[in-house]
């Protein structure tokens, strides 16, 4: 099945917030301790992102940083619209990105494997070579029923380069470069590891939105994600019945993750934060919770994005499926 075209699709961009490192560490070092008993927020020399426990396909996140959103969960539910592929290699060349580093949290190209998958996205793009690490995550076996299911986690070639009816995704030059590297252990609060940082931004800038991508590991304890089943062939109309088609798992440390958070929809039906992780040991998905709070251990590395391209927007929209 071909790849919509971007010459035929809505694209607009809006600028972003981009406040002085420092003080993000700042807002951050102090407002991330609502939710988690020990914080560490600094601006530091990004890591070697290629290397343990990352293993992304760019060193670093910086250079011309952005942040994209293709699709949304319209094209999802309440049913889905199979038409809505899109080739990631092409949406850099159309944006006239190379070199460029795309990574974040969309579904998979369903094509690929005949069934629908989480897609954990990690591609870089040099000399117009591509370098694939995306991962893909889909209920095993097909068709198995909730609570039953397993699933598996594949590794795409550099030969798939699609993706499917939603993503939202850090682009950047991949260079090394300084970041803000987070932090967190034993968690206290309700709040997530990136519901923490997005609302503590939030609070702090108010009505100016400001957009964070990058990467995380769950170092230590356990986490709950879901994996998407294939397609549901009934309407899916309500938060109440996404989650009972949802299949969740818990799944343990290290899982490597990677997506965006803003603080504000900019009136472009955003979804505020997404992110998809993957691992060695063959776990992954979407991410919501760790499930051993006292145990939880995250190490993230963010860089702030200048602007949001906003790809193939929903002309109709609904707040459905956006957890």
């Amino acid at each position: 099945m071909s790849s919509l075209d971007y010459a035929q699709l809505p694209i607009a961009e809006k600028p972003l917030f981009v406040p002085p490192v420092e003080e993000v560490v700042d807002v951050l070092s102090r407002g991330l301790k609502a939710n988690f008993a020990t914080v560490e927020v600094s601006a530091a020399p990004c890591p070697d992102l290629t290397q343990a426990p990352f293993f992304l396909t760019s060193t670093g996140l910086t250079g011309n940083e952005k942040l994209v959103e293709i699709g949304g969960p319209p094209y999802l539910v309440p049913k889905v619209q199979r038409d809505k592929l899109y080739d990631l290699a092409q949406l850099l060349r159309h944006l006239q990105r190379d070199p460029a580093f795309l990574a974040g949290a969309g579904a998979g190209p369903w094509p690929h494997i005949g069934v629908n998958c989480e897609g954990i996205i990690n591609l870089s793009l040099r000399n117009g070579t591509v370098d694939q690490g995306t991962r893909i995550v889909s209920v095993e076996p097909v068709g198995a029923p909730k609570g039953k299911s397993g699933y598996l986690q594949r590794q795409l070639p550099a030969s798939e380069t699609r993706t499917a009816l939603l993503g939202n995704y850090l682009l950047s030059d991949g260079l090394p470069g300084q970041v803000i590297k987070v932090v967190a252990k034993n968690r206290t609060g309700e709040a997530n590891f990136i519901t923490s940082i997005r609302e503590t931004l939030k609070k702090h800038y108010g009505d100016k939105v400001v957009g964070l991508g990058g990467t995380f590991v769950l170092l230590e304890g356990k986490v709950k994600h879901h994996v998407m089943p294939d397609f549901s062939a009934r309407a899916l109309c309500s938060d109440d019945d996404v989650d009972a088609w949802l299949h969740y798992f818990e799944m343990r440390a290290p899982i490597t993750h990677v997506g965006t958070l803003v603080t504000g929809d900019m009136g472009l039906d955003l979804r505020v934060q997404h992110f998809h992780g993957f691992s060695q040991h063959g776990d992954g998905g979407h991410y919501h919770y760790d499930t051993t709070p006292a145990a939880a251990h995250y190490e993230g590395y963010f860089v702030l994005a200048r602007s949001l391209v906003r790809v193939d927007q929903p002309k109709e929209t609904h707040a459905v499926g956006r957890d």
